[in-house]
C-alpha cells in the first residue's frame, strides 16, 4: 500500500472497497480515520466500521474540514467513494491522496481506470445491463428486533427481485437473543454473507444503537419493502420474553 497518509478508494457497488480497507483497519499501531462522503447519518457502512473497529475514528460529513485540518502526523485516512459520486468533482480533485480503484477483472476500461493511481482486483460482481445508475434506498431500523425466520423470508424476497431489480443489499439487524448481524448481498456473488458483529448483547428492551438497511437497484418498491420489514419485527412482549430467557441462560452457565 502507498505511504500516502490519505488513501481514496473507489469502485462499483459490491466490488469490495470496504473489505479491502478492513485489512488495514486491524492495525492499531497508528491513528486511523475513515470518511465516506455523502452517507449522512443513516449509514450501514459507517456503523459497521464503528462496531467492528472501534479504534478507527469515523468522520461525519459535517466534521470533515475540521478533522482533516487537525490530523495527527502519523495518521492514516481512508476515504471511501461511493459509485454515485462524480470522480471529477472539485472536492475529490483537491484531496492530496493516493487513489485506489477496486474493480472486477471484467472491467477493463472505465472512469475508475482513468482516475486511479492503482487498480486492485475486486469481487467479480454481475455487470448490470442498465443505462442508468441504480437508486439507493436507506432506512434506519434502530430499536427494531427481528424474528429470524421472518427476516430471512423478507431478505430473500428483496434479493430475489420481489420488490425490484436489486444490485446490492446490506443491513445491520438486531436479533431477539441480543446479538446483531451484518447481512450483505451482491448480485453475481453466491448467496448472502452473514456476519455477527462483535458488540455486547442487548438484553434490556429495544436496542438503543444504530441498525439499518440499504438497498441499491432499479424500480425498487420502497414502500413495499418498508412494510415487509415492519411485519418481520417483534412486538415488545416477545422481545422481553426472549431477553428474559437469554438472561436466565447466561446466569445459569456463569
Amino acid at each position: 500500500m502507498s505511504s500516502s497518509p490519505m488513501i481514496a478508494v473507489a469502485g462499483p457497488s459490491g466490488s469490495g472497497k470496504t473489505a479491502w480497507m478492513s485489512q488495514f483497519f486491524a492495525d492499531q499501531s497508528r491513528p486511523l480515520f475513515y470518511f465516506c462522503p455523502g452517507l449522512g447519518t443513516i449509514s450501514v457502512d459507517l456503523a459497521r466500521v464503528a462496531y467492528q473497529f472501534p479504534w478507527v475514528q469515523v468522520i461525519p460529513d459535517d466534521q470533515v474540514v475540521q478533522a482533516f485540518s487537525n490530523l495527527p502526523e502519523d495518521a492514516q485516512v481512508f476515504v471511501e467513494l461511493g459509485f454515485h459520486l462524480d470522480l471529477t468533482s472539485s472536492f475529490l480533485a483537491s484531496l492530496p491522496c493516493h487513489r485506489v480503484a477496486i474493480l472486477p477483472i471484467a472491467f477493463t476500461d472505465s472512469e475508475w481506470h482513468g482516475w486511479a493511481d492503482e487498480v486492485i482486483p475486486g469481487n467479480e460482481i454481475a455487470i448490470a445491463d442498465h443505462p442508468d445508475l441504480p437508486a439507493i434506498w436507506r432506512s434506519p431500523l434502530t430499536g427494531q428486533v427481528f424474528d429470524p425466520p421472518s427476516l430471512d423470508t423478507v431478505w430473500n424476497e428483496i434479493i430475489g427481485g420481489a420488490y425490484g431489480q436489486v444490485q446490492r443489499a446490506k443491513g445491520i439487524f438486531e436479533m431477539p437473543d441480543g446479538r446483531a448481524f451484518h447481512i450483505d448481498f451482491v448480485n453475481g456473488l453466491p448467496g448472502s454473507e452473514y456476519t455477527e458483529l462483535m458488540i455486547p448483547r442487548w438484553l434490556d428492551g429495544r436496542p438503543d444503537r444504530f441498525s439499518g438497511i440499504e438497498v441499491i437497484g432499479w424500480t425498487v418498491d420502497q414502500e413495499a419493502i418498508a412494510q415487509a420489514i415492519v411485519d418481520a419485527c417483534l412486538p415488545d412482549e416477545a422481545i422481553a420474553q426472549y431477553q428474559q430467557q437469554v438472561r436466565q441462560l447466561v446466569e445459569a452457565t456463569a
